[in-house]
């Protein structure tokens, strides 16, 4: 009986055996017969900016019906193009991620058609603690002081001046990917040449402050910035002018046949029934 049962273990295990066997055949025959074209992928990781070559590149099979729109079935059709954002290891190269034919490697590369890239410096407390990183957006906030109007103190205000501004590089890297703070002493942003002037004005005038936003608010706020007596509450005193007092009305004279005297200083005097006024 236990031969007859480890017999019968043994016929079954074979079973099973040949079933994933023909399962298994089956399946890779399946798998060949899809349709399937050469998609060129990034070999290793490309940061933005870099100029594509073939050490960097190979091509895989994709399924015929998924091939992504823009890809490039050939590695030497992307010779000397320049990524403007971040390839990963094993991703498509897609002609929306290249720059322009033409476009040389480097930061410029990455800058939007109308936009301008502008510098400044900063330090741990205007830089957000490093966190205002590569593809981040932030505000631009000043603090200065107003002209002074006539007859009046000048005015410290603080007050935003540009929103919602792409961060393109930190100091001389502008990798994306990184998400670990970095303190620096340089920014670059992206701006249109109107934006651009009023950075250049702002930093000459007052100190700047960089406030760093949610990547999804579009929200614009326009504001009047904020002074310091804003800030602390303060009334604003008007003086109080003095009026001045008309003259006191001198009183009514009275007429005494033609002449008009004053009453309070003429007296009538009446002697040997003669009737005379004198007035002093």
């Amino acid at each position: 009986m236990k031969n007859i049962k480890a017999i019968g273990l043994i016929f079954l295990a074979l079973l099973t055996g040949l079933a994933a066997a023909v399962y298994a055949t089956g399946w890779i025959s399946r798998q060949s017969g899809i349709a399937s074209n050469k998609v060129v992928v990034a070999a290793v990781d490309i940061e933005l900016g870099s100029r594509v070559n073939a050490q960097m590149l190979s091509t895989v099979d994709w399924p015929s019906g998924s091939v992504p729109n823009g890809s490039f079935s050939e590695i030497k059709a992307l010779d000397d193009r320049v990524v403007k954002v971040g390839v990963l290891r094993g991703e498509a190269i897609m002609e929306g991620k290249l720059a322009p034919v033409g476009t040389q490697g480097g930061l410029s590369a990455v800058i939007a058609s109308g936009k301008r890239a502008m510098t400044v410096r900063v330090n741990d407390v205007v830089g957000v603690a490093g966190f205002a990183l590569p593809g981040n957006y932030v505000d631009v906030m000043v603090n200065a002081q107003q002209d002074k109007a006539r007859g009046e103190d000048a005015l410290q205000i603080s007050k935003t001046v540009l929103e919602k501004v792409l961060v393109l590089a930190v100091a001389q890297e502008a990798n994306r990917d990184d998400t670990k703070p970095k303190v620096v002493s340089a920014v670059t942003l992206e701006l249109s040449l109107e934006d651009s002037e009023k950075l250049d004005l702002a930093r000459s005038v007052g100190t700047l402050s960089l406030v760093l936003r949610n990547q999804m608010d579009k929200t614009t706020v326009a504001t009047g910035g904020i002074t310091k007596g804003q800030l602390f509450g303060e009334k604003v005193i008007l003086p109080v002018s003095t009026a001045v007092e008309p003259p006191p009305a001198r009183p009514h004279a009275k007429r005494v046949g033609h002449a008009a005297l004053p009453a309070s200083e003429c007296v009538e005097v009446i002697q040997h029934a003669a009737r005379s006024l004198t007035c002093f």
